[in-house]
């Protein structure tokens, strides 16, 4: 065995000391990226197509881009990614079992990955049977919506307010309200907070002026709060 060898024996299984910041590094900037990541995944023509160990939607760029930042603040760690592509780091390696280490830190954002999309689709599920919930079935032209306040009564809605028996009345500033419009307010209103929160908002009256009052949708657990209605 030659001087290499036996230095790279030396080493084999060592932990590199970069290993634990790049690692934190890269779940960090994974997390960061949560709505880039979720905007591919909803532009992919097959989203049932989920990533594997042997491929992902973001990972590889993370990698590569924390890599190049650690790098910059460390002259002395190889370049891994050139104008090869990815398969250069296995000629890169030197010291320590660097590749097996790459591959554990990728297994763990591609698991990390798959979570978050997972819970991106529970979401969706959620929020597509929460908007059944409260949007019954079509009778004709119509649609019946349930009070999003009580959950229990439907509300009568004219071109001048909402109102339900639960006490909820509303009078929106915007003239010409018609069920399709409290339908689109409430799935648009539910669906941003959704993009971003795993807890169920609730349904609220807040005062405008004296004679007027909003229908608000919030959250304690991110601080949403929007208006419906």
């Amino acid at each position: 065995m030659d001087a290499l060898n036996r230095h790279r024996s030396l080493y084999k299984g060592t932990t590199p000391p970069w290993k634990e910041t790049y690692r934190k590094r890269c779940v960090e900037r994974l997390r960061n990226s949560r709505s880039r990541l979720l905007d591919r995944y909803r532009q992919m023509e097959d989203s049932a197509q989920l990533p594997s160990a042997k491929g992902s939607i973001l990972v590889q760029e993370v990698m590569e881009e924390e890599w190049h930042a650690l790098q910059s603040e460390d002259r002395a760690l190889p370049s891994l990614w050139g104008s090869n592509g990815p398969g250069q780091m296995f000629g890169a390696m030197k010291e320590y079992d660097e590749l097996a280490v790459l591959e554990e830190i990728q297994k763990e954002l591609i698991s990390q990955e798959l979570s978050i999309i997972g819970e991106y689709e529970r979401i969706q599920q959620f929020e597509e049977q929460y908007i059944s919930s409260i949007v019954e079935g079509r009778e004709e032209d119509s649609i019946h919506i349930i009070c999003p306040i009580c959950q229990t009564n439907n509300l009568t809605i004219n071109s001048h307010f909402v109102s339900c028996p639960c006490g909820m009345y509303i009078n929106p500033r915007q003239c010409n309200i018609t069920p399709e419009v409290v339908q689109n307010r409430l799935e648009l209103r539910f669906s941003q907070h959704m993009e971003g929160c795993l807890h169920n908002p609730v349904f609220s009256m807040a005062a405008d002026t004296d004679t007027s009052t909003n229908l608000m949708i919030s959250c304690q657990a991110c601080d949403y709060l929007s208006i419906v209605l």
